[in-house]
């Protein structure tokens, strides 16, 4: 059976469950190949995936 993202976890919500791109510089280097930066998602730290928030309960 396939293993997939667990009940309670979402997907982030900053990256749409993709957390890590590639981003051209615009140069390249000797060997003729692009320049490329990784970056991944703050907000998930490259995960994908966020646990859901617990909500604060106001008791009254």
């Amino acid at each position: 059976m396939p293993h997939g993202i667990p009940a309670h976890a979402r997907l982030c919500p900053d990256c749409d469950g993709f957390p890590v791109v590639a981003i051209t510089t615009g140069t390249r280097d000797s060997d003729g190949s692009r320049t490329t930066l990784r970056v991944t998602c703050p907000a998930c730290k490259g995960t994908g995936i966020r646990t859901a928030r617990r909500r604060e309960v106001s008791r009254v």
